[in-house]
């Protein structure tokens, strides 16, 4: 979009050949699945039946106001069918276990180049304890909760239920 700008002696054409900057929110990938378990160097690590992976990256601006968040949105989002077809309960309402996984790559910008930078990622220290928290949240509210290692390559099995997959965003 294009607009001109009126001064005294001339007109100045503005555009907007810079895109907008973005502010880093912690991402969760939240996907409904009958079973799901992670596994490193061949052992695995966690793993749970029916309920919710929860696939968390952290980015620079998080604050434990995000974490509480998204751990609320995550533990209480309608997303399991009641007796009726309608989503309408929650991993809570149905006891349902967890499986939490972090994975900085939800933090990729893919705005330049075909190279995803990660620059808005979290550092790994601070990352890996907005994730602690994020876990110790989730473990608060009386739900079965295995987790991934932090910052491990891992491998992950599920399979989804519905399949029913949403994207949460902190600053959204």
């Amino acid at each position: 979009m294009y607009r001109y700008l009126r001064l005294p002696t001339c007109h100045i054409l503005l555009t907007n050949r810079f895109p907008d900057p973005i502010y880093t929110a912690m991402k969760v990938v939240l996907q409904r699945v009958n079973r799901a378990s992670v596994t490193v160097d061949d052992r695995v690590v966690g793993q749970i039946a029916k309920g919710l992976l929860l696939l968390v990256g952290a980015g620079h601006d998080d604050t434990e106001d995000d974490v509480r968040f998204l751990a609320d949105k995550c533990m209480n989002l309608r997303i399991f069918e009641d007796e009726e077809g309608k989503m309408n309960l929650s991993c809570l309402n149905l006891e349902y276990d967890v499986l939490v996984v972090s994975q900085f790559t939800l933090q990729a910008d893919c705005r330049k180049g075909r190279r995803p930078s990660f620059t808005d990622a979290l550092e790994p220290v601070q990352a890996e304890k907005l994730c602690d928290r994020f876990v110790e949240l989730c473990r608060a509210e009386g739900v079965k909760v295995e987790t991934g290692v932090f910052g491990a390559k891992m491998s992950i099995d599920l399979e989804n239920w519905g399949p029913v997959t949403i994207v949460l965003d902190s600053k959204e």
